[in-house]
């Protein structure tokens, strides 16, 4: 127990939200968000942010984090008054580190005198350090037994919901939760580049993406080019996105479906949208199908009817929480089906198989169109409002 206090900052404990809500701290009025990664990463981290700005209304909040990040950012209405790209730096952004670029980093991060910095960023191992550096008058964060100590910290321990997991860290700011999950408004400036791509006479709209960033977490373009080719069946328009790097994953979907000679309203976008655009698009669209990965997340952020393939150790750490908008579809597999390692061991001190087999390769394509043929009966607005 004394070491649970101690983690605490010797902060009273005034109730409870996710986990202990400590008492806030005094005269805060600049807030360092540091979480890396990529998109869906950041969409994980808002829910915090949210409950940070509600507890600090006179605060500006800075976030520490990826190009990608700054693209979302610059799309979107969302609770940041600025975003600072991160250097490489290990365990933090992975790349050739600079020296000098990280000290040009810190020396203007410890100009800002931030008065609280919050670490969203893992277990703290690399993160930790690294938030220190800012020199901060209040540290917050997640932390391993392995990981340097801030000023309040929250055990990481892997298996648990990524936002939640956010939203304890904010209790430990004294933040307590205004919303659960992300919520995000596309800008109107990119509602007519998306309108663009949108044929107004379909039967609706569904868009797909078939990437993720571990390709353990894809489901087989074979069954993604199934579902497309049924919702086109429906005179529905697929979409199918993608950043560049996945431009011929999209296209094998696109091929899929319309080779057996199904109605070519499907097409790829990849490489085609910046953020914000797509941003747009996901917001109009009927439903979004896809893998546990940035763009799903997005989709729902922006309020989007959803239906996900999930691995089920992801479902625990990136679910959606409720059932009416958004659909998933599991997938038990907990063994790699190449050389039998134990898949549920995962996190910072596991070790990775060099297999990429599919993981939800058995989540059948007719279960998915099932539950997009639900959503898009339930809808309670007309395509494109």
């Amino acid at each position: 127990m004394e070491e649970l206090r101690a983690d605490f900052g010797g902060a009273r404990v005034l109730g409870t939200g996710v986990g202990p809500l400590l008492e806030k701290f005094d005269d805060v009025t600049r807030i360092a968000v540091l979480r890396g990664g990529g998109l869906g990463d950041l969409l994980f981290a808002l829910p915090a942010v949210s409950a940070l700005k509600a507890a600090y209304p006179q605060a500006a909040v800075t976030l520490l984090g990826t190009p990608v990040h700054v693209q979302l950012v610059s799309g979107t209405l969302n609770p940041f008054e600025a975003v600072r790209v991160l250097p490489f730096a290990e365990g933090v952004r992975p790349g050739p580190e600079d020296p000098k670029a990280l000290e040009t980093f810190f020396a203007d991060l410890r100009r800002e005198r931030f008065d609280l910095a919050v670490q969203l960023h893992g277990g703290g191992r690399y993160s930790n350090p690294f938030l220190l550096g800012l020199g901060a008058r209040h540290t917050v964060g997640t932390r391993t037994p392995d990981a340097a100590p801030l000023e309040r910290t929250v055990p990481y321990v892997y298996y648990q919901h990524e936002p939640l997991r956010g939203l304890e860290v904010a209790g430990f700011a004294g933040a307590p939760p205004v919303d659960l999950e992300a919520r995000l408004r596309p800008l109107e400036r990119f509602a007519a580049a998306a309108a663009e791509f949108v044929d107004p006479l379909s039967n609706g709209l569904v868009v797909i993406h078939p990437g993720a960033t571990d390709p353990r977490r894809r489901w087989p373009v074979a069954r993604f080019g199934e579902v497309a080719a049924a919702c086109a069946a429906d005179g529905c328009q697929v979409l199918v996105v993608g950043d560049a790097s996945e431009g011929q994953l999209a296209s094998e979907v696109v091929d899929r479906a319309t080779g057996s000679g199904s109605p070519r309203n499907i097409s790829s976008m990849a490489g085609r949208l910046d953020l914000g655009t797509l941003a747009a698009l996901l917001a109009r669209c009927d439903v979004m199908v896809g893998n546990d990965s940035g763009p799903r997340h997005l989709a729902q952020a922006l309020g989007t009817p959803t239906v996900g393939v999930y691995w089920v150790g992801n479902l625990i750490n990136a679910g959606a929480l409720g059932r009416t908008l958004h659909r998933v579809h599991l997938s038990w597999v907990t063994r790699c089906p190449e050389c039998g390692v134990d898949l549920t061991q995962v996190g910072w001190t596991a070790e990775r198989c060099a297999h990429d087999d599919s993981m939800v390769a058995g989540v059948r394509a007719d279960d998915v169109y099932e539950d997009v043929l639900a959503l898009r009966a339930m809808s309670p607005l007309p395509h494109g409002k």
